[in-house]
């Protein structure tokens, strides 16, 4: 018997689902961007390298160039065109849009996914390089210019936004539902630029 290389398979992005055949082989990137027309999703590097394919798989960050798309079935996949709620931006999209986290935009979309998934890592309170005390008990660490820079290192940017991009994330997560901000490491409140 002949083994088959191609599956019918349903992904749940954006909360639709999509049903398409894929050869085995068919990365993530390529069935959201050249099978499913979602093109929000970069592709760079293709390798792995750069973050501008970065999506979320199940609420983590996963570069969608280096995950096969059979392996997503089953997972929820947020790209960014699904990160908004309706005509409301998400709190990292509202800071890079203020605080100009972008230059040519290519990155951006990997930056945002990556941002609000390692916001989430945050909050869980999982380390980084650099966090200083990794006890759990310690809880989060602050999240700092050095903490975010850390913690963002897999996405580059090539116009290298890189200032106004770790400002953008510093400004999401101290984002609060009245619209105002607070700074994440003092816990004082910013004026919303």
């Amino acid at each position: 018997m002949v083994p088959t290389t191609s599956s019918v398979i349903t992904l749940d992005i954006n909360g639709e689902k999509h049903t398409l055949p894929v050869d085995h082989r068919t990365t993530l990137l390529d069935a959201l961007r050249e099978r499913l027309d979602l093109t929000g999703t970069k592709k760079g590097c293709d390798q792995g390298q750069c973050g501008a394919c970065t999506v979320l798989l199940d609420g983590r960050r996963s570069v969608a160039c280096l995950q096969l798309a059979v392996a997503a079935e089953g997972r929820e996949i947020t790209t960014i065109e699904g990160v908004a709620d309706g005509e409301r931006l998400h709190p990292v999209q509202q800071a890079f849009l203020e605080l100009d986290g972008f230059q040519c935009g290519y990155c951006t979309p990997g930056q945002i996914c990556s941002a609000i998934g390692m916001l989430g890592e945050h909050a869980a309170g999982w380390p980084s390089a650099v966090t200083e005390d990794v006890r759990p008990e310690a809880g989060p660490p602050a999240l700092t210019a050095e903490e975010i820079r850390e913690r963002l290192s897999g996405n580059l940017c090539r116009c290298a936004a890189y200032v106004s991009i770790v400002d953008a994330v510093a400004r999401a997560a101290g984002a609060r539902p009245d619209g105002k901000h607070v700074h994440p490491a003092t816990g004082a409140e910013e004026a919303v630029a």
